[in-house]
């Protein structure tokens, strides 16, 4: 049976799948062993050795429950055994599970990933230097002055406050000494008190006119803990030794004034020394001293927040239930949930080298799913009986035969290319190599570039490639429409494949997606066939459509294949005459009221009819008469499908000299797709989709044609579905220039290919906006003297040298300037490199950079 390379597939609508036959019983672990694939791309974990046996063609109507209790009858004969003794080496995919896998930004290949290390601390410019000295020595200087007393009308504000009694008279600061008193010298004290008061605002001056706060911050702030926390602890003992001296031993300079002052003021308040009597009062003046020494110095070494940061590692160390990280190869999160017995027997699968990467990832997203729906239980007996080969895709593939790309399953990545250092690029991306996965693919990729730029080659196969793999784990659907005569991958590589036009495919494509509402049907091939054109509108074709599709379907029970449609549009009398008939008979007045509603406007000025009949007649070619419904001997595909399981499809558009055609079919293979993930592709409503686990994807190799107003629409409406599109176009005016705008807002990751011109770069220019840069300007201006003597020496200077004097003027301003200018886009790209920015689902950004495609 003519198979397209593929297992056949009978009836593949919404509900059904390719199924595999079962596994055949074995004794034990032994299993043939299958040499590993060729042309494996470097670094990519082998085939496991337990690979299902080679399958032969057989009908493949079966429904995906009929699988997986064909599965299940299968584990009931095969009693499997845990292994005593499992190789501690040996598996190449021991070290792709145990390798780190760093959190990056939006477009790093994390497998393997070193992040940058932290950027090497910038020098302190001289000034800043400079500005912590200067200050610190006139702040000495001036204290020096004011200590020896020489300072000009240093006591007038001190003999403005206190009393003259005080002092002797014609002295500027001479304190009494009264014997009667119980304070003997106030004047005295209020020196005492004079001075501190100085020495504080001293202080403050310099802190306020200095650069500490960057000096300090640069040598301590940045330091990691403990180091930190150390550093400004030994800065508040420096200053607590100019406090408190006497409490070091071995220090030999004086007390500044702090402390004495406030027993001075406490004494002239009290009018006596009694409260300096009470140890109560010295020792929490002491306390409270030392506490407004030491407070900026716990800011600065950030001791509270450490604290903290250490209790409670020490409080989560003590719990019993804590357990030492183990390495992903011995599935930890298994464990975590109580599923010793599944991974213990998974942990010895790939210990033996019994799984490959697709297989882990398989049943990870198993597990994932077990423990959202509560089914541990059925998850563990499924891991018991059958091992690494669980839930294994219905099409009994494990791998893909071949790879050409390099690909990270567990990260969802596929490597495109690396980063190309530039000025800038951020650090973050610096040497790093460029992947794309399902987190930014749900927001939709544009490519542009001319023919030859790579578009196939380095952006759409790899990302095609790495959707068949992830649709084998069960975390993807794909859906691959190739340009004409370039299909895109093997055909081992899919599930199902539509050739249109072509008399040996197995499988058609269903018009209109195996829907049961007209008016859904209607708008979706409404889009597919006038879509593009300004001179039909797209509400009134799909209601011209819809008169002629539900009454049809109440007569027949189905929709018509697209010859009859083309009669009916046309307003063949026959056809419409037996339609009428046949409504009148079975008494269905509202389909019939439609149907006469359509019949007056058909032949009038505006009517939508002859524009879709004549659209319609270029799928009415002899080449494509067996498809589209037509009867042929290929069995119909529903893309409703995709919403329910992990297909891999691919389309391949007909060949030369049906190029009109050919947009056509990529119009309708647009809106089916639109319209079957935002309903999640059932019948229930629109919170179906919720049910879907699994992320879908449309491949369009060339989008020609197929953007039009309602599929941008579309295409921003599935951010929020769980799926993407991506799109490649020769350049932006394959598509209306009213369009160019919504389509590069709609979509949120863009790629522009060298070779693009001025036009095109300009659009991305435009979507891609403007920055914030620094920009350092530099005029030399003629300097001329005034002096005789300095004229003298710059005309000897110009004469000896040939340049007249000048001066350089240096000017530093924030300018905004294009991320990349259109000039940029079209001559700085260089051959095999593109411009790509980035946007994940959750909103996360990269900024366009440079980006090597080539190896």
């Amino acid at each position: 049976m003519d198979s397209d390379g593929n297992p056949d597939a009978r009836g593949t609508h919404a509900d059904r799948v390719p199924p595999a036959p079962a596994l055949p019983p074995s004794a034990g672990w032994a299993r043939p062993a299958v040499p590993p694939p060729p042309n494996r791309a470097p670094g990519t974990p082998p085939v496991p050795q337990q690979a299902p046996q080679q399958q032969a063609p057989q009908q493949m109507d079966r429904q995906w429950t009929d699988r997986q209790q064909m599965d299940r009858q299968t584990d009931r004969q095969t009693d499997r055994q845990v292994p005593q003794q499992v190789p501690r080496s040996g598996s190449a995919v021991v070290g792709w599970l145990d390798t780190p896998r760093p959190a990056a930004r939006p477009g790093i290949w994390r497998y393997g990933h070193r992040p940058p290390e932290r950027e090497v601390t910038e020098k302190l410019a001289p000034v800043t230097v400079a500005g912590m000295l200067i200050p610190l020595a006139l702040a000495v200087v001036v204290w020096s002055f004011w200590h020896r007393g020489v300072v000009p009308y240093q006591f007038v504000l001190l003999r403005m406050f206190t009393p003259d009694d005080w002092w002797w008279g014609g002295t500027l600061a001479s304190p009494k000494v009264f014997e009667d008193r119980a304070l003997p010298a106030p004047g005295a004290e209020a020196l005492v008190v004079y001075d501190g008061v100085f020495f504080v605002l001293l202080v403050l001056a310099v802190a306020a006119l200095g650069s500490w706060r960057a000096i300090v911050g640069h040598y301590v702030g940045r330091r990691t803990q403990p180091a930190r926390a150390l550093t400004a602890l030994l800065l508040a003992l420096v200053a607590l030794s100019l406090v408190f001296p006497e409490a070091f031993p071995g220090v030999g300079w004086s007390a500044v004034p702090v402390v004495a002052p406030l027993l001075s003021l406490t004494a002239l308040i009290s009018g006596d020394y009694e409260p300096m009597t009470s140890l109560l009062f010295t020792d929490t003046l002491y306390a409270v001293v030392t506490a407004l020494v030491v407070w900026p110095f716990a800011r600065l070494g950030a001791w509270w927040p450490y604290l903290r940061e250490r209790l409670a590692a020490r409080r989560a160390g003590a719990e019993p239930t804590a357990v030492p990280d183990r390495p992903r190869s011995h599935w930890p999160d298994l464990r975590d949930a109580g599923q010793y017995e599944a991974a213990e027997l998974l942990t010895a699968e790939v210990a033996g080298g019994r799984m490959n990467d697709v297989d882990c990832v398989r049943v990870e997203h198993a597990f994932a799913l077990a423990r959202r729906s509560a089914g541990l239980d059925a998850f563990r007996q499924q891991v018991l009986h059958r091992g690494g080969a669980a839930w294994t895709h219905p099409s009994g593939a494990r791998d893909l035969p071949r790879r050409a790309a390099r690909h990270d399953l567990l990260a969802g990545q596929v490597r495109i290319g690396r980063w190309a250092a530039a000025e800038r690029a951020p650090r973050s991306y610096d040497g790093a190599e460029a992947a794309l996965d399902p987190g930014v693919l749900g927001t939709s990729l544009l490519a542009v570039g001319p023919p030859g730029s790579g578009k196939t080659r380095t952006l759409v196969e790899p990302v095609t490639e790495a959707l068949a793999l992830q649709a084998l784990t069960g975390r993807c659907a794909v859906v691959a429409v190739s340009a004409a005569g370039r299909p895109l991958g093997a055909d081992d590589a899919f599930d199902v494949i539509v050739r249109i036009g072509d008399p040996s495919s197995v499988h058609d494509l269903d018009p209109y997606a195996e829907s049961d509402d007209p008016d859904e049907a209607a708008a979706v091939l409404a889009e597919a066939l006038v879509g593009d054109l300004d001179t039909v509108g797209g509400q009134g074709a799909a209601t011209a459509l819809a008169q002629l599709l539900g009454p049809y379907r109440a007569v027949h029970g189905r929709f018509p294949a697209l010859p009859e449609l083309r009669e009916l549009l046309e307003g063949e009398e026959t056809a419409l005459t037996a339609l009428r008939e046949a409504l009148a008979a079975n008494g269905n007045g509202v389909m019939l009221r439609e149907l006469d509603a359509r019949l007056r406007q058909t032949g009038t000025p505006g009517d939508a009819g002859r524009a879709l009949a004549d659209r319609l007649g270029l799928l009415n070619r002899p080449v494509f008469a067996d498809f589209f419904g037509g009867g042929g001997p290929s069995r119909p595909f529903s893309l409703r499908a995709l919403a329910h399981h992990p297909l891999r499809v691919r389309v391949d558009l007909p060949a030369r000299g049906h190029e009109e055609a050919g947009r056509l079919i990529t119009r309708l293979v647009l809106a089916q797709f639109t319209s079957v993930v935002r309903d999640g592709g059932g019948r229930e409503g629109a919170g179906h989709e919720a049910r879907r686990s699994h992320f879908a994807a449309l491949v369009l190799d060339d989008a020609t044609g197929a953007v039009t107003a309602r599929s941008v629409r579309g295409i921003q409406a599935l951010r929020g579905q769980r799926a993407g599109v991506l799109l490649t176009l020769r350049t932006v005016a394959d598509v209306p220039e009213a369009l160019h705008g919504p389509l590069y807002g709609a979509v949120g990751c863009r790629m522009a290919f060298c070779g693009v011109t001025t036009w095109d770069g300009g659009r991305f220019a435009q979507a891609w906006g403007t920055e914030w840069v620094e920009t350092t300007e530099v005029a030399k201006h003629t300097v001329f003297a005034d002096q005789p003597m300095t004229r003298a020496l710059h005309a000897l200077r110009k004469l000896v040298t040939g340049k007249a004097v000048t001066t350089d003027a240096v000017t530093v301003r924030q300018v905004e300037r294009e991320r990349w200018s259109a000039s940029e886009l079209a001559h700085a790209v260089p051959p095999g490199h593109a411009v790509l920015s980035l946007t994940t689902v959750e909103g996360e950004h990269a900024p366009p950079l440079l980006v090597d495609l080539r190896g």
